[in-house]
């Protein structure tokens, strides 16, 4: 295999790890020097060799497959400026006072980043939220136990919807992996599925934090449809069609 192939291959693993999920129009759009045969090519021998996973549509991280969705590492470092943007929109609905629940995923830690030192029990299955959360003197951050999913940094299964059921807190934010209007809102792992629906239940109302990436995205275990819901905070990059849509289901969007 030549320098360039190799090369080239290299550019392409690094870029699907970097998106967690690829479209084959962003690859075409990425390497406009590329035909489509060739990157068709690179794509079954990157699958092959267990560098990627070849999708119907494009391609996807290792990562992304295995475990969970993907490693919480890249995803911190993905769509970095959006998920502060949208951590910024979410401060707007926490009350003092309250009883939050912050669920695991790099924009959920962006919002426990930002929170101000209030009166406000926290609740969190996740490392990386309390880890943050760990600064603030006033708010009171209380885990849920678990087994440890070292993806996603945070804890599932039954011993986390256990606990989870016997709590009520007045808001949740809720992290998801993908939308899609026919599916609603859904993620890579039947564990951390069954953990959100259970923290859906036991919440008076939920805010789902997502940035505009994650529409049209296909993801394995679904969570809920969207009036299950009663915002959607993001990035202000949404369709109009999906804003309809949360107008048509009385979902608010920040």
């Amino acid at each position: 295999m030549g320098s360039s192939m190799r090369e080239r291959r290299e550019r392409l693993v690094q870029f699907v790890n970097a998106q967690g999920s690829v479209t084959f129009a962003q690859l075409k759009k990425e390497f406009p020097d590329v035909s489509e045969m060739t990157l068709r090519t690179d794509l079954k021998s990157l699958d092959e060799s267990r560098r990627i996973v070849r999708t119907h549509g494009g391609a996807r991280s290792v990562e992304f497959v295995v475990g969970t969705d993907d490693l919480l590492l890249n995803r911190t470092t993905r769509n970095v400026e959006a998920k502060a943007a949208i951590a910024q929109k979410a401060l707007g609905l926490v009350r003092p006072d309250s009883t939050i629940f912050l669920d695991s995923g790099s924009t959920t830690t962006a919002l426990a980043h930002a929170l101000p030192d209030d009166r406000l029990i926290v609740f969190t299955n996740s490392l990386t939220c309390a880890a943050e959360l760990a600064r603030l003197e006033r708010a009171r951050c209380i885990m849920v136990g678990g087994n440890l999913n070292r993806f996603s940094m945070s804890l599932n299964g039954s011993k986390t919807v256990e606990d989870v059921s016997a709590l009520n807190v007045d808001l949740l934010f809720l992290g998801v992996t993908a939308f899609q209007s026919s599916t609603g809102f859904a993620c890579g792992s039947d564990d951390e599925a069954a953990l959100k629906r259970a923290l859906i239940a036991h919440a008076e109302r939920t805010a789902v934090l997502m940035d505009s990436t994650k529409l049209g995205r296909r993801s394995t275990f679904k969570i809920c449809d969207l009036a299950d819901v009663d915002y959607v905070v993001s990035d202000g990059n949404l369709t109009e069609h999906f804003k309809k849509y949360c107008e048509e289901a009385e979902v608010e969007v920040l």
